[in-house]
């Protein structure tokens, strides 16, 4: 009943027609030999194998979960062969830099690999989603013996990776971090053999069966560390010794999860095991943060999935389901007696849109978020290496909440043109529902995501980094006014920019008279935040649907179809941000203490 065909097409245009990828490889050395074609067929095999290999074990994987015994994790039939062919495709290299064995392509293209798989199957792709950024933290901060040791396991994913910062007492307050890592011989320094010891819990793979060796990454404290997060270090604890024996790394347990029960979430023990430090002793979640940010982005990617595969389903079932006659039908539809199909009626069409709209929007921003990530790492001018990074500074908090959101919510309003058939297990879309609400919660939950937002990149520098990312938002308004017919969009996006800085120095002065000012509508801004972000996805890709005809990509929906989706977006779903800013904007609003 529940099926996913990777959308390549619409994919391949928001890439290369709505925001001109193709161009922007062009100006940076290291991606110059990348054309729209090349990116064509990588896009086009990833979504093969998303769809034949991957979708098939996603309802199976959800129904048998992952098995613990005290010999380890068993992940459910089917799991194992995918992860061969992922490896055999080469798929965990394709980000990596050809330096270190991989191919050397840009972000935007594994961002859209993984909105794929999430689409697919979310329980599975845990297992890979830790992987570039292990690549990362072990390619920038690892000694050269730790990295001949393991980055090429890493970057052909011969060996998985994990991200384990959860203690029972330490959630998103790391500074409570008690795993302790003691030095076997000499002065604490980078790549010196440690031994840790102390418990994780909810470690997304802390075992399994898809690898033999898994690279654990593990914040912990030093003998006379500093307290807080200034005395964190960061250890590189394999699940094997390099001499092949079993570390003292146990897993006493998974969790049982409302989804993503093909993920194995792991409650983690550390037995003096033996590991090295990977960057500066009391610096290592400045190290993690490598990991942190790019798992962000997965999340983020994860929600675009979510909103793909319930608007495909959802579509697709609407136009299949037939139920009453609809007050107005289609001036093309063929006159027939009975009901009409679901589709018709306008509270589905308003549902239906409404995903599309959703999708098309977030897939845009994260596309232009993954661009910005190359060319902050890539461009040869510094100024736009700097802007850039900035950009992604804003976008990565905005992006994996906001997407996160709208990809739960939407499955389940989706949920809603099923009936009641939605609600039983047979139709896809209530595991789609269970498994869509965790990403709001980990990698920094929704809340931490606007707290760090409002705090760090909208104050601290004084709002600077928000406004160059305004001025180059406003570029988009300033080009839709050079046609009638996108005046709405331009009108739209500018009022968005606008209330966006009302509430910049909203912000700003609340928190001189107010120091909680700022926490207390944090959400709201960030909301705010996110709909300016859509107002200008919607803008872009409308006027590229109403410039001098191209070629079409071929299985792309109309330029019609396009401009449709956008204007529902901007007509139907922007008005909300009122709401948002209005709250964003007014100080003193009462938030009284509960009482005990």
């Amino acid at each position: 009943m529940w099926t996913y065909q990777a959308p390549v097409a619409d994919m391949l245009h928001l890439l290369t027609r709505v925001l001109d990828a193709p161009a922007s490889w062009a100006a940076q050395p290291a991606l110059a030999d990348l054309d729209a074609d090349t990116a064509a067929e990588v896009l086009a095999q990833a979504g093969r194998f998303a769809g034949e290999v991957l979708a098939p074990t996603n309802a199976a994987g959800d129904q048998q979960g992952c098995t613990w015994s005290p010999a380890g994790v068993t992940t459910p039939p089917g799991f194992r062969a995918a992860y061969r062919a992922f490896v055999d495709g080469g798929w965990p290299a394709l980000a990596c830099s050809s330096d270190a064995g991989g191919q050397g392509l840009p972000q935007v293209l594994n961002m859209a690999l993984f909105e794929m798989l999430a689409a697919a199957n979310h329980g599975w792709t845990m297992y890979p989603g830790l992987l570039h950024g292990a690549y990362e933290v072990v390619l920038h901060h690892g000694t050269p013996e730790l990295k001949a040791l393991y980055l090429d396991q890493l970057v052909s994913g011969e060996a998985l990776g994990t991200m384990c910062l959860t203690e029972p007492q330490a959630g998103s307050d790391l500074g409570l971090v008690r795993t302790q890592a003691t030095v076997v011989a000499g002065e604490a320094a980078n790549g010196v053999p440690v031994q840790v010891s102390g418990s994780k819990i909810f470690i997304s793979g802390g075992d399994h069966d898809l690898t033999v060796n898994i690279v654990h990454l593990v914040l912990c404290r030093l003998a006379g560390a500093p307290a807080g997060t200034k005395g964190l270090s960061l250890a590189l604890v394999p699940k094997l010794r390099p001499d092949g024996a079993r570390n003292t790394v146990v897993c006493d347990g998974i969790e049982h999860k409302m989804g993503i029960h093909g993920s194995a979430t792991c409650q983690m023990r550390f037995d003096a095991a033996d590991g090295w430090l990977i960057g500066e002793p009391h610096r290592g979640l400045a190290a993690m943060f490598l990991m942190m940010n790019a798992a962000r982005l997965h999340v983020a990617m994860q929600g675009v999935g979510h909103l793909e595969a319930a608007t495909q389903n959802a579509w697709r079932y609407a136009n299949e389901r037939l139920q009453m006659r609809a007050a107005v039908r289609p001036a093309d539809a063929v006159a027939a007696p009975g009901p009409d199909p679901i589709a018709w009626h306008p509270a589905m069409r308003r549902t239906l849109w409404t995903l599309q709209a959703r999708t098309d929007g977030c897939r845009a921003i994260a596309y232009w978020c993954a661009l910005l990530l190359d060319e902050a790492e890539h461009h040869p001018d510094a100024a736009r290496r700097a802007t850039a990074a900035g950009h992604v500074a804003i976008l990565t908090p905005v992006a994996k909440s906001l997407f996160t959101e709208l990809g739960h919510r939407s499955a389940d309003e989706a949920l809603q043109v099923w009936g009641g058939y939605g609600y039983v297990r047979d139709y896809g879309i209530e595991q789609t529902v269970r498994d869509s609400r965790i990403a709001m919660v980990y990698e920094g939950t929704n809340e931490i995501q606007a707290i760090d937002l409002v705090q760090r990149k909208l104050l601290d520098d004084g709002g600077a980094r928000a406004r160059a990312l305004m001025a180059d938002l406003a570029a988009e308004a300033a080009a839709c006014r050079s046609r009638p017919a996108l005046q709405p969009f331009a009108d739209a996006l500018a009022q968005q920019l606008a209330l966006w800085e009302q509430a910049l120095q909203a912000l700003q002065a609340g928190r001189s008279a107010d120091a909680e000012h700022p926490l207390r509508v944090a959400d709201d801004v960030l909301a705010g935040v996110g709909h300016a972000l859509l107002a200008w996805a919607w803008a872009r890709i409308a006027r590229t649907a109403v410039q001098a005809p191209q070629p079409a990509v071929p299985g792309a929906r109309s330029a019609d179809q396009w401009l449709q989706s956008a204007t529902f977006g901007l007509q139907w779903l922007l008005p909300q941000a009122q709401v948002h800013w209005q709250r964003a904007t007014q100080p003193g609003l009462a938030l009284p203490f509960l009482a005990a």
